[in-house]
């Protein structure tokens, strides 16, 4: 999101950035503090517009302290609906982030069926657990039935791919919140146990999933910026409607698919993108 945002706005407008880390730092008490801090900081500055993203900047910031306020909002990656926020405000706009779970469950049971169900994998974070609420829905829609392991540790991780096997296919859903997360013993874990096709809506977790179809998150700070941009050129953000993202990348891990013996259509291989 980062990327897409600066890509359109630093040669055009002086960037402050302030990193709240609430995923890898959960407690409340530390949620609270960091959003004072936030909100001191837009507050003391006074920006033309101020660009949020992900659930817990809405949650702690947005819906606590700047409703309705004179300053201009626009948020990114808040995930399926932000009516639970009360939004939109009159300052407020911004891009809800969905995944495509019907297409990818519908394709990945067509791959390798769903009689014994699928796992849902992923850090345990506020984003995770309104993620996971959809996927259920999704898998009842389809008939398959889901089960899910949230987790804080890379240990607790490994336990959770470990039952996955015992399925038809694994969801592999977001990594971030788990803090001890080391890219190459997560690499040897999935090498050495993935028996069962996995599949993420996450690029950054293709390097341990066979199959994604994967949103693109620059598309959502692309979109964040033009809004910032045409706010600052005039236009109410109650003007711009709430919008979802609608690209997605097809992906497939090649190696790890080698690695398990497994082989997907050559029509889908021709489609998607290969992860190196």
């Amino acid at each position: 999101m980062e990327r897409g945002l600066r890509s359109v706005l630093e040669i055009r407008c002086e960037l402050r950035q302030f990193n709240m880390d609430t995923k890898r730092r959960k407690t409340l008490e530390y949620k609270l503090r960091i959003s004072a801090q936030a909100r001191a900081l837009v507050e003391s500055w006074k920006p033309d517009v101020v660009i949020i993203a992900d659930d817990n900047a809405a949650k702690y910031v947005i819906a606590p302290f700047f409703k309705d306020h004179a300053i201009p909002l626009v948020f990114s990656g808040v995930n399926w609906t932000a009516r639970e926020y009360g939004f939109p405000y009159a300052n407020v706009t911004g891009m809800v982030e969905i995944a495509p779970i019907q297409p990818v469950l519908s394709r990945v049971a067509e791959l390798v069926g769903s009689d014994k169900g699928a796992f849902y994998l992923g850090a345990d974070t506020l984003t995770e657990r309104k993620n996971i609420k959809r996927f259920v829905t999704g898998a009842k829609e389809l008939g398959i039935k889901l089960d899910h392991g949230l987790v804080a540790t890379l240990a607790d991780w490994k336990q959770a791919l470990l039952k996955a096997q015992n399925y038809s296919f694994v969801i592999m859903a977001s990594n971030s919140g788990i803090n001890d997360w080391d890219h190459d013993v997560a690499m040897r874990i999935t090498s050495e146990y993935s028996k069962q096709l996995s599949t993420t809506n996450h690029g950054w977790m293709m390097p341990y999933t066979m199959f994604g179809m994967t949103k693109i998150p620059e598309e959502q700070g692309e979109w964040s910026a033009q809004a910032a941009l045409a706010i600052i050129s005039g236009t109410s953000p109650a003007e711009s409607l709430i919008m979802a993202n609608r690209k997605w990348d097809l992906w497939i891990n090649q190696g790890l698919l080698r690695t398990v013996g497994m082989r997907l259509p050559g029509k889908l291989r021709a489609k998607a993108k290969h992860f190196k």
